[in-house]
């Protein structure tokens, strides 16, 4: 400990070097140092700045215990431990728990015991449970269809093939507005019309490529007329792909085959309006 001491008191060690009384000198400030060392801190603080040889402490001088945190993190409601002095015990801090409701965790010690685990595992209940189920079922009639023997009802909004209606008197709908083919989102559809010599305007050309069509049913909306429409005739599969390019003839046969039901369906999706 003197070896350490001896540089922090080097000036006064060569002033007093041609002194007779170095060694009592040397002595007096190792029993200093000694107590100074020694010295206690109490709990204020106190005592610390009187030893220069101790760090000085730049933190606060008493640490008070915070809130006790639950250990559920949804929980926002803590307890305060210093409002009495004291913390609160574990008991509360469940009180608050089970207060919280709907929010905090369940409560597994109230779940099946562990004998009741194992004789689920053993004797396997869900397996069982689950057989039950289809045995039950297994004598019901059935809910699905024989199809296409069986067919289920459809929607008067159903969308399936496209087709080009006609008036009762033959002539067609179309007036090559072009509002579908310019609403239609897949481009599928692609129009050339002409005047004819009354000054009405028709189409000669009304192609339909299947293939690109989305279904989704703008092209009947956008119609002022309602000459295209989507039937509900699902089953069109081809073996090639240019079966499913439409032409304008195409489009027409598939109207003049299904007007009844076309106008029925257009009856029952706008209720007072006649077609």
């Amino acid at each position: 400990m003197t070896r350490n001491l001896i540089p922090l008191f080097r000036p006064i060690l060569s002033s007093s070097s041609k002194s007779k009384s170095l060694p009592l000198t040397i002595r007096s400030i190792h029993s200093t140092s000694k107590i100074l060392l020694a010295t206690p801190v109490n709990g204020n603080g106190q005592g610390q700045g009187k030893n220069p040889f101790l760090p000085r402490n730049t933190g606060p001088r008493t640490i008070t215990p915070g809130p006790i945190k639950s250990p559920n993190p949804r929980e926002s409601t803590t307890v305060d431990s210093t409002s009495k002095g004291s913390r609160q015990d574990i008991g509360n801090i469940e009180q608050i728990g089970t207060s919280i409701g709907s929010d905090s965790y369940p409560d597994y010690s109230k779940g099946p015991s562990a004998l009741d685990k194992a004789s689920q595992l053993f004797f396997f209940t869900e397996i069982v449970r689950g057989m039950w189920i289809v045995l039950e079922q297994f004598f019901r009639p059935p809910y699905t269809i024989m199809y296409p023997f069986e067919k289920g009802p459809l929607s008067p909004r159903f969308r399936g093939e496209h087709a080009l209606r006609r008036y009762p008197n033959g002539e067609e709908r179309c007036i090559a507005c072009k509002l579908c083919e310019a609403i239609c989102p897949a481009q599928a559809i692609t129009i050339e019309s002409e005047a004819r010599e009354d000054g009405s305007r028709r189409t000669t050309r009304y192609d339909l490529d299947m293939t690109k069509c989305i279904y989704c049913g703008f092209c009947q909306e956008a119609c002022p007329v309602d000459a295209i429409v989507e039937t509900q005739n699902a089953e069109y599969s081809t073996e090639t792909r240019e079966e499913l390019l439409y032409n304008k003839e195409k489009l027409l046969a598939n109207g003049d085959k299904a007007e009844a039901e076309i106008a029925a369906n257009l009856q029952a999706d706008h209720v007072g309006f006649s077609v």
